[in-house]
């Protein structure tokens, strides 16, 4: 006896009786290959058994890239851990939110492994199990196409044995026996022919036995299949459903709980940034209150801060904080004549307000004031300053008003040329000229230079002005690039209207 790997004992007459079949069922599908005997054909399991090759291979692929998938979340789930720890190590203990990050960073990695474990546990270990009823299924698709060689074989068997026995009536002594038979006495020539009828009945018994026992083994095995082939095939739809419900389930939930840590994240780092910033521009508004003080004494510490995860103060009132409009420019006569005096005599009238907005208002020169002005009122008025005047300094102060008159008239001409031949924006209000340095404490701030020339615009919204500001472009920046692009809101009370 032989012992198998499997621990079961098979003797020799069982390995030659398997031997034999083997045998038998390459000789019969020789004979079906070559159309010397028939073939038992089952169209419908047939294509049972191509949607269960198929199925097999749409398993193994999803099972396969369910897989990789997993491999993916736990790389990501690695790299998402390291890269906050190393977060954590560079987050010094005085910085604001110091335990808010060491608790993010752990809440991090606790849901990456839970979203792992559960893609294990409700799509994984599904999958698993779901192929894990092919192996069994195949090997018996497997048996039941060798019962049908089997079948086949015992049926042409039997179909000879009858054939056999119709044709000739029996069994065809073979010459040593007709000897045999010719040689032996009259008596026991009957007990040969007797001999020989009972051989032939008991091998057509035994080919009847045998059709009936490979027929019974073949129908159990295929009744069974007919009925689980189909049944596998449609529970396919529901498999994917729920795989695929599943993973998509447990990664929206686990989206929305990592977009909660990381908007916590966010809002934390945005307040330790603001802290940040309020250092430097604290320090940065102690240095421009103390110049403004020494400039002028009306004025305060505008510029903005940014007090510990505070918004933006807002600045006071323009009409408290507006800096004092310098004088215009002095016109020295030729002789020792104060500015004073020129002002003094000729009022407002010498000094028309010019409008860069609407130009049109002073196409006339502004020597027409001067001709409708009243010269008997005004020579009356200054009288006693007159009378200590001599001939030649009058004469000279007249001349030095009218070239005075004559540059203002100048100076409004330039600006009225040149308003109209650069294109304003479509919503420019008015001009204003920044009185201080202005450093932008945030992206939306326009940074300002004293003497810079703004064309202040509408806001886009008119929610978002608020008190105390106005929002702009430099002229140069839109003279060169006719954009509005570098446009910030910038302080009123730094600057003053032209």
């Amino acid at each position: 006896m032989a012992e198998l790997p499997m621990g079961k004992v098979v003797t020799a007459g069982k390995i030659a009786s398997n031997v034999q079949k083997k045998i038998t069922r390459a000789q019969e599908k020789v004979l079906q290959k070559l159309g010397k005997a028939d073939e038992t054909k089952d169209v419908a399991f047939e294509e049972g058994v191509i949607n269960f090759n198929k199925q097999l291979v749409e398993g193994s692929k999803l099972q396969k890239d369910l897989r990789a998938y997993l491999t993916a979340v736990k790389t990501m789930h690695d790299s998402s851990r390291r890269l906050y720890e190393c977060l954590d190590d560079m987050y010094e203990s005085d910085w604001y939110g110091r335990k808010d990050v060491e608790s993010i960073c752990e809440d991090s990695d606790l849901l990456w492994t839970d979203f792992h474990q559960k893609l294990v546990d409700h799509a994984l270990i599904s999958m698993d199990t779901y192929l894990g009823q092919f192996p069994d299924i195949r090997a018996r698709i497997a048996k039941r196409d060798r019962k049908l060689v089997d079948f086949d074989s015992a049926r042409h068997n039997f179909a000879a044995v009858n054939k056999g026995k119709k044709g000739k009536e029996g069994i065809k002594i073979t010459k040593p026996a007709s000897l045999l038979e010719r040689a032996a006495p009259g008596w026991a020539q009957g007990i040969l022919s007797a001999h020989n009828v009972a051989q032939t009945s008991l091998s057509r018994s035994q080919a009847e036995e045998e059709l009936e026992r490979a027929q019974k083994v073949f129908e159990e095995i295929n009744i069974d299949l007919q009925e689980e082939l189909p049944s596998l095939w449609n529970s396919r739809v529901g498999f994917y459903v729920n795989t695929f419900q599943s993973v998509a389930g447990l990664e929206e939930k686990f989206h929305r709980e990592m977009g909660k840590i990381n908007q916590n994240l966010n809002d934390t780092l945005v307040k330790l940034e603001n802290q940040d910033l309020s250092r430097k521009t604290g320090s940065q508004g102690v240095r421009t209150s103390t110049a403004q003080k020494s400039s002028s004494d009306r004025t305060q510490d505008a510029n903005h801060t940014l007090s510990p995860g505070g918004p933006p103060a807002i600045p006071k009132s323009p009409s408290k904080l507006k800096p004092a409009v310098p004088p215009p420019p002095k016109v020295t006569p030729s002789k020792d004549m104060k500015q004073e005096s020129i002002i003094n005599l000729f009022g407002e009238a010498a000094t028309p307000n010019i409008s860069v907005t609407s130009p049109t208002q002073y196409d006339a020169p502004a020597t027409a004031n001067l001709l409708d002005m009243d010269l008997d009122s005004l020579q009356a008025a200054t009288t006693p300053a007159a009378q200590n005047w001599d001939p030649w300094e009058a004469t000279e102060q007249a001349v030095v008003t009218e070239e005075a008159v004559a540059e203002t008239t100048a100076v409004t001409a330039a600006a009225t040329e040149s308003t109209e031949s650069v294109e304003m924006p479509e919503a420019f209000l008015f001009k204003v000229k920044a009185m201080h340095d202005y450093n932008a404490n945030d992206s939306d701030e326009l940074e300002l230079k004293a003497g810079d020339v703004v064309l202040v615009v509408n806001f886009e919204g008119p929610d978002e002005q608020d008190e105390g500001w106005l929002m702009g472009v430099r002229e140069s920046d839109w003279i060169q690039h006719k954009d509005l692009g570098k446009k910030g809101v910038f302080p009123e009370n730094f600057t003053q209207r032209i």
